[in-house]
């Protein structure tokens, strides 16, 4: 890595904790804001939470095909903007249609930040440092995420709508700070799609979709956001406080400890998966959610004491972390291993398309699920972490061998994107 390729990525980095913070301030409280404080209901307040998913399947598509004809950098400061004015208006609006618009403008920046961030790391990395910069910003961002939500957690007062108001206010005021900061990275030079010969939109999904392992990677990506963050804050809740009689204290301790496994493990598992196959990594995490799974049935339909109840369901909570902060440096990495030159962008706003469609099917499933029904909620989300494990392992038999081994790229040159290297397969 050259010396402006470290300087554009420290920045990249403020910028990924920045944007965390920003987030971890507001989305908390959301619900609670249009539902009490500015009196509009909890109708209201769910269609502003599916706003936000609906934005960013509308505007993902189209981000990929920007970032790769204009670069990550325009793209990201125009998201930045948006957002910005999305949340100031957030917090200044008073009627249904205002909040849903105001929602709609924040959902769809805060959607399209995540690629171009991603690409610029792609970017700015190479293949020796890229899963440690995945790393670093999955530790920040929760790091981010974390501080943020405490922090907005004691300037709000639900009987005063102008806390409110300074939260969003502050929220929009870290994305223009952002946007200055962001404004003074020199990104190195990376092909472009005015570089090549013109391409149609349908012509680079079609390219994309031709990318077998990139289209097993999506089916497999599909099922982690699903089984895992999909449930968080919603069927997972609901299936602790309902069936295992779990307090919202402890519910916030079972979150607190998420975040404390990530932070914690983040880089000390970072070696181990910087040596291991990529596919190997990913099975690994199938078998350490299926484990948290059985700690949550145990924590539910167990006959335990109290006590061991939520000390169970804590302990899920930190066994998903674990799995997280193997994910982190292993699959971001991969989608942008398998992305032709120059289609990074497209890949990574394919990716969390996917990202998005799971986060929003996730909840609908799993919330009445885990609610009603917590014995087949069980069973159901264990099978999905078992096929996670047989998904990766069917993976790794695509890739290549520097796709699965990226520490063979130190003494070997392959395509990037490319088919499956017979003569390296060992």
């Amino acid at each position: 890595m050259t010396r402006a390729m470290g300087a554009a990525m420290r920045r990249i980095h403020v910028g990924n904790a920045l944007s965390a913070f920003g987030l971890g301030f507001t989305v908390p409280y959301l619900y609670v804001y249009v539902a009490q404080v500015r009196g509009l209901g909890a109708m209201t307040a769910g269609f502003v939470l599916a706003v936000f998913a609906v934005a960013a399947l509308i505007v993902l598509p189209f981000a990929g095909r920007a970032i790769v004809r204009r670069g990550p950098l325009p793209v990201l400061l125009a998201a930045l903007v948006t957002a910005a004015l999305g949340a100031l208006s957030l917090g200044l609006a008073g009627s249904a249609t205002a909040v849903l618009l105001s929602a709609a403008a924040l959902g769809a920046g805060q959607a399209v930040m995540q690629p171009a961030l991603a690409t610029m790391i792609v970017d700015c990395s190479s293949a020796d440092t890229r899963s440690r910069a995945f790393a670093t910003q999955f530790f920040l961002q929760n790091l981010g995420l974390g501080i943020g939500g405490l922090i907005g957690g004691h300037l709000v007062d639900t009987t005063h709508v102008s806390s409110f108001t300074l939260l969003f206010s502050i929220e929009a005021a870290m994305f223009l700070l952002l946007v200055g900061v962001m404004a003074t990275v020199r990104m190195p030079r990376s092909p472009r799609m005015e570089d090549a010969p013109a391409r149609s939109p349908k012509g680079s999904w079609k390219q994309l979709l031709g990318n077998r392992a990139m289209v097993q990677l999506c089916v497999l990506g599909f099922v982690l956001f699903f089984a895992c963050y999909g449930q968080f804050e919603s069927g997972l809740s609901a299936y602790g406080v309902e069936a295992a009689g779990i307090s919202t204290s402890a519910l916030g301790t079972a979150l607190a400890a998420n975040t404390l496994m990530i932070v914690v493990a983040q880089f000390a598992v970072l070696k181990f998966v910087e040596r291991s196959r990529r596919s190997r990594v990913i099975a690994g995490v199938g078998l350490i959610w299926a484990v948290a799974w059985v700690a949550a049935g145990y924590a539910g339909l167990g006959h335990g004491s109290r006590e061991m109840a939520t000390a169970a369901f804590v302990s899920t909570y930190a066994l998903f972390g674990l799995g997280e902060a193997m994910l982190s440096p292993t699959v971001a990495p991969l989608v942008a291993d398998l992305a032709p030159e120059g289609m990074a962008g497209q890949y990574n706003s394919a990716f969390a398309l996917v990202k998005q469609l799971a986060l929003a099917v996730g909840p609908a499933v799993g919330g009445p699920l885990g609610a009603s029904l917590p014995t087949p909620y069980v069973v159901t989300f264990l099978a999905f972490s078992l096929g996670i494990t047989v998904l990766a392992l069917r993976l790794g038999r695509r890739l290549s061998p520097v796709q699965d081994r990226p520490w063979l790229a130190r003494t070997r040159v392959v395509a990037r994107g490319g088919a499956p290297a017979e003569s390296l397969a060992a």
